[in-house]
């Protein structure tokens, strides 16, 4: 599990560069300043969370159970929330009417803070380990 976790990091960092660049410089024309500073906050959420998918994968705090379970809440939220900004600020681009999904961004900062929550608890009530 923790190769995956790991992956999905780099998988979600790699994505947020690209989407960032695109953002910057593919965007600049085609979307007002409003729209572009909404799809920065999509990629800044998205790289947030792949820096804290890489840590997860490479803690030794918690189990895999655990970790799996974090895993799921941040990977749903980062997908809903981040992706629903990006088809939200680039909605003038399409003939779908991305503000029928709207719903979906709060849902994923939901989903967000309760993987953080999660992991919280999760670290704070763990049995320390035998240091022999």
């Amino acid at each position: 599990m923790n190769k995956t976790i790991f992956g999905t990091g780099i998988f979600f960092g790699i994505t947020a560069i690209l989407l960032g660049a695109f953002g910057a410089h593919g965007l600049e024309k085609m979307i007002d300043a409003k729209a572009i500073v909404t799809f920065e906050t999509g990629v800044k959420y998205q790289m947030y969370h792949a820096l804290f998918l890489m840590i997860l994968g490479g803690c030794n705090l918690l189990g895999n159970a655990n970790k799996k379970i974090v895993y799921y809440f941040i990977v749903a939220g980062v997908v809903c929330f981040s992706f629903s900004i990006y088809l939200l600020a680039t909605n003038e681009l399409s003939g779908f009417d991305f503000k029928k999904l709207a719903l979906l961004t709060p849902l994923g900062g939901i989903l967000l803070v309760i993987g953080w929550i999660l992991l919280g608890i999760k670290v704070l009530r763990r049995e320390p380990s035998n240091p022999n």
